[in-house]
């Protein structure tokens, strides 16, 4: 939810979008939305096909990161697939991505600028989340390297690192009020944040409007973390 609303928001803005997803039908649903969109159907863990796709795709001076997913288990029942699945999407293909479109900033000399999507879950511990915490954390710090090395190049890289957000899947997955209240009732604003409560900090972050900003992590979590 979040990825195609980026998408649609940054393409009303203007911007030139090439939207990337490994299921095909929702790149043709978002085209439809969205004609001037480019979709691109790829699966971020084909290291060989992201390299070649988003090599032929680019230059690009914006990059949002958001693909990933959720292996929720107890810490002892971790499994050797979840957490290679999850360290291959949450971490490698952002790694790998930021590389390709970085070099392309580079060569064009483009002062760009990368938004990674991370999560309050990589500052806070939660219960059957030992992996997607542990994905999340790695991602900031890999976020905080990247501004380190990139902004001599005029690139900067932040993360947004929201709460729950009512995505469709978000409301499907707290729909349980005895769940949903025990989140609630540790966010002082008293919500779960709105997919445009994300996407508006991300645009931020891409525009010139924080020009001074990077290695950063915008909280998008009603006050979660000071609770």
């Amino acid at each position: 939810g979040i990825g195609r609303a980026v998408a649609v928001a940054l393409s009303r803005a203007g911007a030139r979008v090439t939207a990337l997803s490994r299921t095909a039908a929702d790149l043709e649903s978002l085209a439809r939305e969205c004609p001037g969109i480019e979709p691109l159907c790829l699966d971020l863990a084909d290291w060989d096909a992201a390299e070649a796709a988003v090599g032929a795709a680019g230059p690009f001076e914006l990059l949002v990161n958001n693909a990933a997913v959720a292996e929720l288990q107890p810490f002892l029942e971790v499994t050797r697939e979840a957490l290679q699945r999850s360290l291959n999407v949450n971490f490698g293909a952002v790694l790998h991505i930021s590389q390709i479109v970085a070099r392309q900033m580079i060569k064009q000399g483009v002062a760009g600028a990368i938004v990674n999507v991370s999560s309050q879950a990589s500052k806070r511990a939660l219960r059957d989340h030992a992996v997607y915490c542990s994905t999340k954390s790695a991602l900031d710090m890999l976020t905080k390297v990247m501004a380190m090395e990139l902004g001599p190049h005029k690139i900067r890289v932040n993360t947004v690192n929201p709460t729950v957000v009512m995505t469709d899947m978000g409301r499907i997955n707290w729909s349980d009020p005895q769940k949903s209240a025990a989140m609630i009732n540790r966010i002082p604003l008293g919500k779960f944040a709105e997919v445009d409560d994300v996407v508006n900090s991300i645009l931020f972050l891409l525009s010139d409007k924080s020009a001074m900003t990077t290695g950063s992590s915008l909280m998008v979590d009603g006050g979660f973390l000071v609770s």
